[in-house]
Parts: structure tokens; C-alpha cells; sequence
């Protein structure tokens, strides 16, 4: 049987988003390693089983992957400790220190959220995304159109991640560019939402996996815009000046 979260890892996340400190979670880190941290790094290597066959260079080790569940306060003003969720994130091989396309998984007791795509990314991977949308636009939108068609028997569709558009069209590309929409977005992506009983369920690493599969080519469309673009840089600095 494939792994799954018990309703007490949701009743510990629940409790945790009431009590926000150091002192409840300490009193408690046992019920957090062996109800949730535990299943969560089970359910991410048998994740990453699947992936092999669809997306091998996201496949790495299942600490690597999962997401601390510590919050980096250092420039916030929410001095909160702790994520109210489990998460992961799947990226590429060799983009792991950016901002690149990948997946991810985010649990908590409200919602299950499947995503796939590229997450307001680094500025030069901004650029590279942006320049290969100006001009492959049409197929991109084809692609999106095939990943977000209704599946029979899905439990809910794949829908549009919000893009965190810009309001003006970003410098160098013209006002009236048939891509307007997709160039002024900060990020690309698609996601399905689930309610938090789908944590439950035996059917969770299913609805992972088959998510991530479904929105495969955007991630991989994504990356190869980026990459694409970093490998022509690397070709220009290392022509001779003469």
C-alpha cells in the first residue's frame, strides 16, 4: 500500500498553526518526525520511483527534497517559527540552487496542492523564460491547452497557477505582442488543489503522481528555455575578440 498521512499529522499541523512557538513544537517534535516528517520522505521516494520514468532529472535523494518545515525569518516581518504544512520540491538536476522549473507537493489539513512550473525565477532566468515565449508563444499555448484538457476520472482538473503579472509589458518587448499575457507573468505553472482529507487517502501518491506527469512537458519547455539560453552565453564569452 503506498503511503499516506494519518489524521493525526493533520491534527499536529492544526494544532501548530494555534500555537506557533517553540516551546509547543519542542513538547512535541516526536508526533512531527514520526507522523509526518517520517511518511513525508517515504511518500517522497516512492515519488520518486514513478519520476523515473517521466522525469529522472528531478529524482534525488528524499531529504534533498523535502522542505524544512522551519521558516527562514531572517528579513520577515512574521517572526512565526514554523510552516503550517509539509512540503517538497523537485527540482533539476544541477538547478537546485535556482529558481528553475520543477514540482511540487505542499500538504497541510486544508488542502493537498499538486504544482508543476517555474516559480518567479531569477532575473536572468526571467529573461531567457520571457525571450522564448516571444517567440514559441503559439506551441507554448498548444502544450498548455493539451495539460490542462479534463482527464476522465480525475479527481480535480489541473488549473493555472496565478502569474504574478506584471502591469505593463517588461522592457525590450513590444506593447502589442501577441504573447502580452505570457510575457508580463512572473510565473508559470499549473496546479491541482485537493482537499486536506486527501492526505488520507491511499490514492495520494496517484493523484502525485499522475499531477506531475500531466504537467511534465511545461517543466521541461520551461527548463530548456533557460538552459538554452544560459549554453548561449557560455558559446558568446568564450569566442575569441579576435
Amino acid at each position: 500500500m503506498s503511503t499516506h498521512f494519518t489524521p493525526t499529522a493533520l491534527k499536529f499541523l492544526k494544532g501548530l498553526k494555534r500555537n506557533n512557538d517553540r516551546e509547543w513544537f519542542n513538547a512535541r517534535k516526536g508526533v512531527y518526525e514520526s507522523e509526518l516528517k517520517a511518511p513525508m520522505l517515504a511518500l517522497i521516494d516512492e515519488v520518486n520511483h514513478a519520476m523515473e520514468a517521466f522525469a529522472p532529472e528531478h529524482v534525488r535523494p528524499a531529504n534533498k527534497i523535502m522542505m524544512r518545515i522551519y521558516r527562514d525569518t531572517r528579513f520577515a516581518k512574521d517572526k512565526r517559527p514554523y510552516k503550517h504544512h509539509v512540503s517538497a520540491w523537485w527540482s533539476a538536476r544541477g538547478m537546485e540552487k535556482t529558481s528553475g522549473g520543477g514540482f511540487y507537493l505542499q500538504v497541510s489539513p486544508t488542502e493537498v496542492m499538486i504544482a508543476s512550473g517555474c516559480y518567479m525565477p531569477e532575473r536572468e532566468q526571467l529573461l531567457a523564460i520571457r525571450r522564448w515565449l516571444a517567440e514559441n508563444h503559439e506551441e507554448y499555448r498548444a502544450m498548455l491547452k493539451k495539460i490542462l484538457k479534463p482527464r476522465k476520472g480525475e479527481s480535480a482538473p489541473l488549473t493555472m497557477v496565478e502569474p504574478q503579472a506584471l502591469t505593463r509589458m517588461p522592457k525590450g518587448f513590444a506593447s502589442d505582442h501577441p504573447a502580452g499575457e505570457l510575457l508580463r507573468a512572473h510565473t508559470w505553472g499549473v496546479h491541482r488543489v485537493l482537499p486536506g482529507e486527501a492526505a488520507l487517502s491511499a490514492t495520494l501518491l496517484r493523484e502525485i503522481v499522475s499531477g506531475f506527469k500531466q504537467a511534465a512537458p511545461l517543466v521541461y519547455a520551461l527548463n530548456g528555455a533557460m538552459q538554452s539560453d544560459e549554453a548561449s552565453a557560455r558559446r558568446e564569452a568564450s569566442r575569441p575578440l579576435f
